[in-house]
């Protein structure tokens, strides 16, 4: 078995293992990085989900690093598109004008931003990515991860990757049980996490839905016809309707996530060039009142006269959630995926065919899939949007008394001492596995606690993604893009410390004066700790 050697091994691409890379590699550090999908980028790219981010994220509380990868990317489009001179001009670009973000993209931009970001420590030999590769085992002696084995998909060659640091950067936290290390899946229950919104028995079956997502535009000519073959489990997913839910799945119908009632969004195909710039703030409006123009990652408004025929718009909606079962530690997990993704295509076909117009008619057969802009050939993400991860008994455990604006009766920002990093965004958990509707409970800004880092037994693991010391519930705060790519950051950094000094994370968490130096060291690296003491939360 051919065998990597490394002073970082990072497992997983996403958002937080890329920024693990380039915090360890910035320090010095020789990093092996691997990946499943064909895309680094995680939630951004393989996912296709435009980042979810909070009101102040063009003034603070993102890492100097995550802000580089987001006025990179708008330097993309302004260096390479046909962009409007209003539209160059602005300096906070929004080329998709979607309502979920201020910056709302096309996944291979970033993509294209990501590669260029790694391209030099690829050169210079210091990084090594693998892709597509997943974990298949671990040797563990003693508590020390020593090496991690790797398989490409499809049952391809095996490597061994021996580093002095791991990090589980998977989006499931797949190292967790090939390493041995200690961790919870689904919910705790209420006794056991004192959490208000926590359910009176735990469930490691119930965790978030997944969600399928796909690319799609409109042919606006009168004889045009995309319509893709009928689903084959069609019939399952038109009758398929959560008793919450107001109406069948495959509908316009989705559950408030605020009141919990059924509420009626619109599709405007192709609006009103004119239409205003508006991307609301999410603590009243959370934007996706029109599915359309919730998720658009090009607008047509954005560019020149004729470069786009089309507004381009992903589709990450509530009626695209899986709830049918999980795909953590169950035997069903490829049966599941697979069924997330019909899910899918039937709401695609749905909309094609059947899906009421506001002229009276059914259907618009003028929508196209755009696979090319993910990567695929059927019009689909690479992979599905994964809300939440198996998750480390961590020295410290984020709980929703901690940041819950309710229960801790005020809005300012919940601060951990031995804080390294910040995020923001409410306590949104989607409809769940186990037959929950959404959970949605409104945060104070938050931190990121060095403990919530730290396993309770193993020594030189790190988990770097979604798969920190939360709960059920919290991490449906701490899930989000700027949110897991500090995690990484700060991962990446403190796996660079620790092989400076010859230590182990845990020596770090338990020494008051190296806590201080670690976070000295990532506030000069641009990671803010602390959130500012501002007005109105």
């Amino acid at each position: 078995m051919r065998r990597l050697t490394a002073d970082v091994a990072i497992i997983g691409g996403g958002l937080g293992g890329v920024a693990a890379a380039l915090a360890a590699l910035r320090r010095g550090c020789s990093v092996v990085l691997s990946e499943e999908y064909a895309w680094l980028g995680g939630q951004l790219t393989s996912q296709a989900v435009p980042p979810d981010e909070h009101i102040w994220v063009e003034q603070f509380g993102v890492t100097a690093s995550y802000r580089a990868l987001r006025e990179g990317i708008r330097r993309y489009y302004r260096d390479f598109y046909p962009l409007t001179d209003a539209a160059r001009r602005d300096p906070q670009l929004n080329p998709g004008l979607g309502r979920v973000s201020k910056l709302c993209h096309e996944p291979r931009v970033a993509l294209a931003v990501i590669t260029q970001s790694l391209a030099p420590y690829l050169s210079s030999g210091r990084l090594t990515v693998l892709q597509p590769y997943v974990p298949v085992a671990a040797e563990v002696v003693d508590g020390t991860v020593v090496s991690v084995t790797l398989e490409q998909v499809d049952g391809g060659e095996q490597l061994e990757v021996v580093a002095s640091v791991v990090l589980d950067a998977t989006e499931t936290g797949d190292l967790l049980p090939l390493t041995g290390t200690d961790y919870v899946v689904g919910a705790e229950s209420r006794s056991e996490t004192g959490e208000p919104s926590a359910p009176a028995t735990a469930d490691p079956s119930n965790v978030q839905s997944i969600a399928w997502c796909f690319v799609f535009e409109h042919d606006d000519a009168a004889d045009a016809d995309h319509t893709i073959e009928r689903p084959r489990n069609y019939d399952y997913w038109r009758e398929y309707a959560p008793p919450f839910w107001g109406d069948a799945m495959l509908s316009f119908t989705a559950p408030n996530p605020r009141t919990l009632e059924p509420d009626v969004r619109t599709l405007r195909v192709n609006p009103d060039l004119d239409a205003p710039r508006t991307v609301e703030d999410p603590r009243v409006d959370a934007g996706d009142g029109d599915l359309w123009e919730f998720r658009r990652i090009a607008a047509r408004q954005t560019f020149e006269p004729g470069a786009y025929a089309s507004d381009i718009v992903l589709a990450n909606w509530p009626q695209l959630d899986y709830l049918d079962g999980s795909i953590i530690d169950t035997p069903t997990r490829v049966a599941h995926l697979a069924a997330a993704k019909e899910q899918s295509r039937s709401f695609f076909y749905w909309l094609q065919t059947e899906a009421p117009r506001p002229d009276g008619g059914a259907g618009w057969p003028g929508l196209r899939l755009r696979g090319d802009l993910v990567g695929t050939d059927d019009g689909f993400a690479q992979a599905p949007y994964v809300r939440e991860s198996r998750r480390i008994r961590a020295v410290t455990t984020v709980r929703e008394q901690d940041v819950s604006i309710a229960v801790r009766g005020h809005a300012g920002p919940a601060r951990f001492e031995q804080s390294v990093g910040v995020g923001m965004y409410r306590i949104d958990l989607h409809p769940s596995t186990g037959g929950d509707n959404y959970i949605d409970v409104e945060c104070a800004p938050f931190e990121i606690p060095l403990g919530a880092l730290i396993p309770v037994a193993t020594k030189n693991l790190l988990p770097a993604a979604k798969n920190i010391g939360t709960t059920h519930i919290t991490n449906g705060a701490y899930r989000l893009h700027p949110v897991e790519w500090n995690i990484g950051e700060s991962a990446g950094e403190l796996a660079a410390f620790c092989i400076e000094r010859s230590l182990l994370p845990r020596d770090v968490v338990s020494d008051p004066e190296l806590v201080s130096q670690f976070q000295t060291r990532l506030v000069e690296a641009g990671v803010e700790i602390h959130w500012p003491e501002i007005i109105g939360y």
